[in-house]
């Protein structure tokens, strides 16, 4: 696209409208509400950075979940775009010698992503939610499409309902609940983020924080005590490389914002899969990357207020 169909397109979208994609942006899950990215705006392009004086080095030492959240706000840039009629054209990792610079997302002519511009009002809506599920079951047909959502953006999405490893990943959760604890450096590191015992992408605001990593009402991790309503999920990608990461955050992101139009409630984790023994599911290889809690909102449960947001100016690279 043309320099003059730039300003024409962004001048027919208000202006300034690369500035609000990437302000809905800023409404990703990060690991513990860490937000670890930074953007540069040019005339018809966004680059996505990581930030890492917001880096978890004790508790991430090799960056897997700082490129998590950062695909998650990749994703949603992407998703803000579409809605806001745009299309774009996305290069991951396209500075060899620059490993910060995650991906430029240049504004492009034709018709947005449809599917994607769908996704665009639940950016708003969406919240992590450790509560206690309601008692109704998920049904299949949904965690198909939460399954196809994944594998739209190149990664697998694996419901576990097999009891056997149902249990196994839940003690992975519960163990991933106090382990932050026993990290050398993760306790005074953790103090910098809110809720240093919790291990899902975002925070919940106060009023509703956990203890430990379990929701408000005690519950473990994923399980209902009174009727086992809610489901786990491991995303998986092929391997374990930077540009693999980066994916799983956009499908998290895109599993997230489909579950959330579809009315149930979510959460991200990622800790149970940070060491060796619990990155490889059984089935065929893949390489597990996030947890997806999903399942519907109790009766009666209030509306979660958002968490707080880094200032949009606080977060803009110089052009």
């Amino acid at each position: 696209m043309s320099t003059e169909a730039v300003r024409r397109l962004d001048a027919r979208a208000g202006g300034d409208a690369l500035r609000r994609a990437v302000e809905l942006a800023l409404r990703a899950p990060s690991v513990q509400n860490s937000q670890p990215w930074r953007w540069r705006i040019h005339l018809g392009s966004v680059e996505l950075h990581a930030d890492d004086s917001r880096h978890r080095s004790a508790g991430d030492p090799d960056r897997r979940d700082l490129v998590i959240s950062c695909g998650a706000a990749l994703h949603h840039l992407r998703v803000a775009l579409a809605g806001t009629g745009w299309g774009c054209r996305v290069t991951r990792l396209p500075d060899p010698d620059d490993p910060a610079h995650l991906a430029t997302v240049q504004v492009v002519a034709g018709l947005p992503d449809r599917a994607a511009a769908l996704l665009q009002p639940m950016i708003d809506r969406r919240r992590t939610d450790r509560r206690r599920f309601g008692t109704r079951p998920v049904r299949r047909a949904l965690l198909d499409t939460l399954v196809t959502c994944a594998a739209a953006e190149g990664a697998g999405l694996r419901p576990f309902t097999c009891s056997v490893a149902l249990a196994r990943l839940e003690a992975a959760l519960t163990e991933a609940a106090i382990r932050p604890r026993h990290v050398i450096g993760a306790p005074d590191e953790l103090t910098m983020w809110p809720d240093p015992g919790s291990t899902p992408f975002d925070d919940p605001p106060p009023g509703h924080r956990p203890v430990g990593g379990r929701p408000i009402d005690g519950a473990p991790p994923g399980k209902d005590p009174g009727a086992g309503s809610g489901c786990l999920l491991v995303l998986t990608t092929p391997a374990d490389a930077v540009a693999d990461r980066l994916t799983a955050g956009e499908a998290a992101s895109a599993v997230l914002l489909t579950a959330t139009g579809l009315g149930l409630a979510s959460t991200l984790l990622s800790q149970a899969l940070a060491r060796a023994p619990h990155r490889t599911p059984d089935g065929p290889p893949a390489q597990s990357q996030v947890v997806v809690r999903v399942g519907w909102p109790a009766d009666g449960a209030s509306r979660l207020p958002a968490t707080p947001r880094r200032l949009l100016e606080s977060v803009l690279l110089p052009g």
